[in-house]
């Protein structure tokens, strides 16, 4: 008796998973979904991400041409701006906030290395969790990976750029000019720190919009692996 109890119990568990097994196999794709497809799959999304978002950026008006990322005045510098265009001096704003998105779209470029680093270092633990997170949890993984070594190589990046173009020049003048004005309180900001900032928020921004694009839509999942993968969180 005892040992048809065991037998029964057997034949269930073989059953249970043989049925599982058969669920697995039934996602989109060749076959079952491995921890090395889990990972390999999110590299490849976040890589799609970097190629299409990433670089786009890296483009002249890839920051001032996009309005989800264009970089514009801080908030205690904006009211430089209303007093200038109330003035009559509005194609002197314009060209400083040129200059600081231009400095952003040349600092973009140090970034695809520091990316490709960090995609390659995903572990399956790490893929896993990112897979079954949030509508942004790649975008989020990756910020954390990347950020400290991005705002570094940015930074000396979008300083070298405002001296090369003049900006500093441009900035004083305006400042000066703003500062000129009656019955305003003198400001003298330093832009470098605060477009750094801007232009990670823009490449994370970016890569974000990608990422929801693959999670959300089925038609965006390129390849047979993205499809097979992101199955799994549909």
């Amino acid at each position: 008796m005892v040992r048809k109890l065991i037998l029964i119990c057997l034949l269930f568990q073989v059953a249970a998973c043989g049925e599982l097994q058969d669920v697995v196999n039934k996602l989109p794709g060749d076959g079952p979904v491995s921890e090395a497809d889990i990972a390999a799959g999110l590299r490849q999304a976040l890589d799609i991400g970097i190629e299409k978002q990433v670089s786009k950026l890296a483009q002249t008006n890839g920051f001032f041409g996009n309005p989800l990322v264009k970089i514009v005045l801080p908030e205690e510098l904006k009211k430089v701006d209303k007093a200038l265009r109330d003035i009559g001096m509005g194609d002197l704003a314009d060209e400083g906030l040129k200059l600081l998105n231009r400095a952003a779209e040349e600092a973009v470029a140090e970034a695809t290395p520091i990316f490709v680093d960090a995609v390659k270092n995903i572990t399956f633990k790490d893929a896993k969790e990112i897979l079954l997170g949030g509508e942004t949890a790649a975008t989020s993984y990756l910020r954390q990976a990347t950020r400290t070594q991005l705002y570094d190589r940015f930074q000396p990046v979008i300083r070298n750029s405002f001296e090369k173009v003049g900006a500093e020049k441009v900035w004083s003048t305006l400042i000066s000019r703003y500062n000129s004005i009656p019955f305003t309180n003198e400001v003298n900001p330093d832009l470098t720190d605060y477009v750094t900032l801007e232009a990670l928020d823009g490449v994370f921004t970016m890569i974000a919009v990608e990422e929801k694009e693959i999670r959300a839509s089925f038609s965006s999942r390129t390849t047979a692996l993205l499809r097979k993968v992101f199955a799994l969180q549909d």
